[in-house]
């Protein structure tokens, strides 16, 4: 029987450890796309206990105890940070398939060298292990990223943030890793939602524009641009319902706008008649400024109005859409690219039955200027487990150029969660190795080592092509 989580978890064939060892392990992670504050990097957040920095903010571990039956008072509620600690463990213990066992296990090897099983038995063996830990001087925001061998952290920024991190972030030479904002723009698109009003007298206030017009608010949108430009930014993320393909003509995208700020709520057609306009906008500044855009889409938010009421939002209660329709994908990019205008973009759907709509979708507007020029986006949110990852990997190399993909996101708001990189490698090594042992692909180890080490850090370093700054 094979050992839980040893040195060569799911490396289940000597080509798949030789992978994994001599080419994966090692290399340092571009988190290209994550939620982290940089606020708390810049203060060098620390944390009283592991509650704390494991389980504050971490849908995921809340949607896990909630299936589990326990009570909202030891997830999100009045409980002690210990008590909620204990009843994460006990669920913990009997997650048995769910990733949450295999990354909290990972989490708690690569940052505590706790080596044991955590669950109801262990768990206040664990809890005074990780405290201990927690307490010494390297366990701050800036020593977990610099322990995960972090060399790029892109953050999550609204147009209308002052990047007053960033800037401090970058003035300060004594923390050697790059932390760049990235462009998320959203409540500047979602004019259904009903402070879209207020957003954009926000907007007003932040690019000192009086916005009347839609193109008006393109202006102020532009200045804000060059303002994320001039802080390095480098890559754009939306998040929709769907890529929508719904040309209309600019005075009527106008009139939609203009009902907008006059209190009208858009019907279905008119609000994809102004998402697309101003998708077609913003790609079209992305497209001028080098910028990579990234679409993630299939996702259905705030399904239970109770609780949304209660918590507000990404508290753990979406779920997977089933309504991506890849016709209006492809129209949407192949207008772009018609006007001269599509920048390299990656794809994300939570819906594991659209790889192949990706895959074959990206196929048609690939070119000579980039490797991977429209790009999977790496498996994510409910998506980021064994199958998921395998299914993702497996569909891109079957229809694209899995040598040319850049590799695993973060997407979290922990500064533990970069043990999912090692998660995502070793799979990479485990169907490589796998695909050696059954004849499927040359034993060309040399060529193998490459294409691993590319999916791992290369690729992402070259696509992006960000600035790294200067210590």
């Amino acid at each position: 029987m094979k050992a839980f989580l040893d040195k060569d978890f799911l490396l289940n064939t000597e080509t798949a450890r030789v992978l994994y060892h001599e080419a994966a392990e090692h290399c340092p992670i571009i988190d290209y796309h994550c939620h982290l504050s940089p606020r708390e990097i810049y203060e060098d957040i620390r944390y009283d206990n592991i509650t704390q920095v494991w389980l504050g903010g971490d849908h995921y571990k809340w949607r896990l105890m909630r299936s589990a039956g326990v009570d909202e008072k030891y997830i999100t509620g009045d409980a002690t940070d210990k008590e909620k600690f204990l009843k994460y463990a006990e669920v913990l213990g009997k997650a048995i398939g769910n990733p949450l066992h295999h990354w909290s296990h990972l989490e708690l090897r690569r940052f505590f060298g706790y080596e044991g099983i955590l669950n109801k038995d262990t768990a206040e063996e664990v809890w005074a292990c990780a405290n201990e830990k927690l307490r010494s001087g390297e366990y701050s925001a800036r020593g977990l990223i610099r322990m995960s061998n972090v060399d790029i952290i892109c953050t999550t920024d609204d147009p209308i943030d002052s990047l007053e991190w960033h800037e401090k972030l970058a003035a300060d030479k004594s923390f050697p890793v790059t932390v760049l904002p990235a462009w998320r723009p959203d409540k500047a698109m979602n004019l259904e939602k009903p402070t879209y009003p207020e957003y954009v007298a926000a907007l007003e206030l932040a690019s000192g524009m009086t916005i009347v017009t839609f193109e008006d608010l393109i202006k102020a949108l532009k200045a804000r641009l060059d303002f994320f430009q001039d802080h390095g930014c480098k890559l754009s993320d939306h998040a929709l319902n769907y890529v929508v393909y719904a040309p209309a003509s600019e005075k009527k995208v106008q009139k939609i706008f203009e009902k907008r700020m006059n209190g009208e709520i858009p019907d279905a057609e008119d609000e994809a008649r102004f998402k697309y306009a101003f998708m077609t906008a913003m790609a079209k500044e992305y497209a001028k400024r080098g910028w990579v855009m990234q679409l993630h889409y299939g996702c259905r938010r705030d399904n239970n109005p109770v609780t949304f009421r209660a918590m507000g939002p990404d508290t753990g209660f979406d779920c997977v859409d089933n309504y991506a329709p890849s016709a209006q994908t492809a129209a949407f990019l192949g207008a772009l690219e018609e006007a001269g205008s599509l920048p390299k973009t990656i794809l994300y759907s939570l819906n594991t039955n659209d790889n192949a709509a990706i895959d074959t979708i990206i196929g048609c507007f690939q070119n000579g200027t980039a490797v991977g020029r429209i790009q999977h986006g790496s498996a994510w949110w409910f998506n980021d487990h064994f199958d998921g990852m395998s299914e993702q990997l497996k569909s891109l190399a079957s229809l694209g150029y899995l040598a040319g993909f850049i590799g695993m996101l973060t997407d979290s708001r922990s500064f533990l969660s970069y043990p999912r990189h090692e998660y995502f490698r070793r799979i990479v090594c485990r169907i490589f190795g796998e695909w050696v042992e059954e004849g499927f692909y040359p034993e060309d180890i040399n060529t193998l080592k490459e294409i691993v080490a590319d999916i791992s850090y290369n690729n992402a370093d070259r696509y992006f092509a960000f600035d790294r700054k200067t210590v």
